[in-house]
């Protein structure tokens, strides 16, 4: 007796790599932030031998931590991402008349930020003091603006190349510059005692997060907008 024919199987959509990540990173992130909220004894504990540690080796070494300063200052800094979102949009528009997507990676990158303050103003925690300190930062501790802004920034400017399909060399380059500049403003805000480190850890989990949030959400309701690519 032959088998009736079924039709075929529907099958069910394979969703963005990105949605995989945002449940576990906003677990993680919330679980961070309530320790650092109530100053948990043992993350604060660590936090202080990090942070004591790499006081010292900032003091001791002067010119490592003047290099530093340059890097996190002018390179890294908040403003020097957002100047590069800004250029980066302008570009999507000129070369490409990609308006909306010019929008979102604006968007995208202001939510970021906003974010990212109203964190500092809610947790209120204090940055390290030193009676010799070697830099000087404004505004609360956790999470790590520099950390965050870089990590949005980079992450978003990555899935735009990948999305524009640079070739293998330029993608490669972009990994790699994204990857120093995130691991190294973060390394640079505990190093130059500006920072503790699970302030920083926060602002790499949360900029991830809302690199993840920012690209499901164009997936499924920007794509479909006119662009000339």
């Amino acid at each position: 007796m032959s088998t009736p024919h079924l039709g075929p199987r529907l099958r069910r959509p394979v969703p963005h790599p990105a949605v995989r990540l945002i449940v576990p990173l906003a677990l993680v992130s919330v679980l961070l932030l309530a320790l650092v909220a109530m100053d948990w004894h043992p993350l604060i504990t660590l936090d202080g031998d990090i942070a004591r540690a790499t006081h010292r080796w900032a003091v001791d070494e002067p010119g490592l931590t003047h290099a530093f300063r340059i890097l996190t200052d002018w390179v890294w800094d908040p403003l020097t991402m957002r100047l590069l979102v800004a250029a980066v949009a302008v570009w999507l528009v000129w070369r490409h008349s990609a308006w909306w997507l010019a929008l979102w990676l604006v968007v995208a990158c202001a939510l970021g930020t906003v974010l990212q303050q109203c964190l500092k103003a809610a947790v209120g925690r204090a940055r390290p003091v030193w009676p010799d300190p070697v830099d000087s930062a404004h505004y609360a501790a956790f999470p790590s603006g520099h950390a965050m802004t870089a990590t949005v920034v980079s992450g978003l400017l990555l899935w735009l190349l990948r999305r524009y399909g640079a070739g293998a060399v330029a993608w490669r380059t972009a990994v790699t510059v994204a990857v120093i500049s995130v691991v190294g403003v973060g390394l640079t805000r505990i190093w130059l005692g500006v920072h503790w480190p699970s302030d920083v850890l926060g602002g790499w989990l949360l900029g991830t997060l809302v690199v993840a949030l920012a690209v499901v959400s164009y997936e499924r309701f920007g794509s479909s907008a006119p662009e000339r690519r």
